[in-house]
């Protein structure tokens, strides 16, 4: 996993101003190989798709993965055809490696891209883009698994798919329903400092795209799709199903010790009410009373049941020191990591140190509770004992609370944090629209001319955008 410092924390998300200018606003990458007979037809309909019903400038890029038989000279014949048509060669093979190289380079605002069988209906594109457009989303996926998507597919590939999806909810706690659909995209601002992050370089980019987006906070917009199962593609179901559980084990590797650095991708909104300082109400106390609770709810049974287990070989004391302590690491853990967000294992020691002296205060509370019973009556009922141990252990978990809040996991952000966000971003310098610097020559072998991204200057809130009008006469999308 990819630990390479980014660029830098993300401006807050703006539209991006309609006006005059020559670059792009829109480049669809279309990865291909070895696709000599469907590029053309692809590529098309897709030009005469964007010109009938995209009002604004775009670019369509053919980002060729090493193909051995004459997709190259078809993807060239097309660029010198179309105007808005790019190629560009690249001498290894991999999904992941062609959309990194090419957004990259790119110098639209907005990167997409989709797949050469163009199983997803077109229809859709537009609706993908316009979010990311206006500044409402970082990220936008077609899915195949919404509610109101339709999708004619085999149950093979619809059983493979779910499964997928599954498998990333329970283990990445994943929210986006589909992770495979070849038809996203996202904004170039939220890209460079996306990519430097992602290991892949194959099918499962764009799952480690889409989790990495989610961890660090950013908007990921979902649109549902018609979707049309090609039956005649190449991907190699099983080599590719188990490359994605390596990619699984070695996301959640990384997202559990910490390793990756997601604050670096967290945007300084400023357009998020949750992220403003306002008087008397104390930041993100509403999520964490939460989190607590459901931490507590399942520690208080946790503690109950080992309480249960312990009394049967020892006395009420020793039983209820024992089931505290080890119910006390856990709490702290768990609370730790779920409830105030802290990752990594620094400061994990002296956390658990702290959430000791919380310990011995709640054990205070309840050995005291115990003490008071027994010598009320000789010899209580067991039910007893637990529903006293239960009133003593709700008030200690009020105290717990106000202990980890205010010092065990204190919000130590700085005062100037809340400046910082609110100041204007200055505006940065010009884009460079020349396409001659951004691609090679389609006869080129070396394909895309590299760039630079620490030396290039990004600045999407102030890109100009250059309305297109809409060809009534251009003939419909054929189907």
């Amino acid at each position: 996993m990819r630990s390479d410092s980014s660029p830098g924390d993300l401006p807050a998300r703006e539209h991006l101003p309609a006006g005059s200018a020559g670059t792009p606003v829109l480049d669809v990458v279309i990865p291909v190989y070895n696709e000599e007979k469907d590029l053309q037809r692809c590529v098309v309909r897709l030009h005469e798709h964007l010109q009938r019903t995209f009002p604004y400038a775009f670019r369509i890029t053919v980002a060729d993965n090493a193909s051995t038989d004459t997709t190259p000279r078809v993807a060239a014949r097309l660029e010198s055809r179309i105007p808005e048509v790019r190629s560009c060669r690249l001498e290894q093979k991999g999904r992941g490696r062609a959309l990194r190289t090419v957004w990259s380079a790119s110098d639209a605002p907005v990167l997409a891209y989709m797949d050469v069988d163009l199983s997803t209906d077109l229809n859709a594109l537009l609706p993908l883009v316009a979010p990311l457009i206006s500044g409402h989303s970082d990220l936008a996926i077609g899915s195949r698994l919404a509610r109101s998507s339709r999708v004619v597919r085999g149950a093979k590939r619809e059983f493979i798919s779910r499964s997928y999806n599954l498998i990333l909810r329970g283990s990445l706690q994943a929210r986006f329903s589909d992770a495979q659909c070849g038809f996203k995209a996202i904004r170039r601002d939220v890209a460079q400092v996306l990519l430097p992050l992602i290991e892949d370089t194959g099918w499962f980019f764009d799952t480690e795209m889409l989790v990495l987006a989610e961890r660090a906070g950013l908007r990921i917009h979902e649109v549902p799709v018609d979707w049309v199962d090609d039956p005649d593609s190449t991907v190699h179901i099983l080599r590719t199903a188990t490359d994605d559980l390596k990619g699984v084990w070695r996301v959640g590797r990384a997202l559990g010790t910490g390793s990756l650095p997601l604050d670096r991708l967290a945007r300084p909104f400023g357009d998020d009410p949750r992220d403003r300082d306002l008087a008397d109400v104390p930041g993100g106390l509403a999520r964490q009373l939460v989190g607590f609770c459901v931490v507590g709810a399942l520690s208080t049974l946790f503690y109950l049941l080992l309480y249960s287990g312990f009394r049967t070989f020892s006395g009420s004391q020793v039983a209820n020191a024992l089931a505290l302590l080890v119910s006390a690491v856990a709490n702290t853990a768990a609370n730790r990591r779920l409830t105030f967000g802290v990752r990594g294992r620094g400061g994990a020691v002296r956390h658990q140190a702290q959430g000791l002296v919380v310990f011995g205060i709640g054990l205070a509370l309840t050995s005291g509770s115990l003490a008071a019973l027994n010598a009320a009556t000789s010899s209580p009922a067991h039910s007893t004992e637990l529903a006293v141990l239960i009133a003593a252990n709700l008030a200690a978990t009020v105290l717990r609370f106000l202990l980890f809040r205010a010092w065990v996991f204190p919000d130590r952000r700085d005062g100037a944090s809340s400046t910082v966000v609110a100041q204007h971003t200055p505006a940065p310098a010009p884009y460079d629209n020349a396409y001659d610097n951004t691609y090679e020559n389609a006869h080129d072998t070396d394909g895309l001319r590299a760039r630079d991204a620490a030396d290039r200057t990004w600045g999407d809130a102030t890109m100009q955008l250059q309305p297109v009008r809409p060809h009534d006469h251009d003939p419909r999308d054929a189907r």
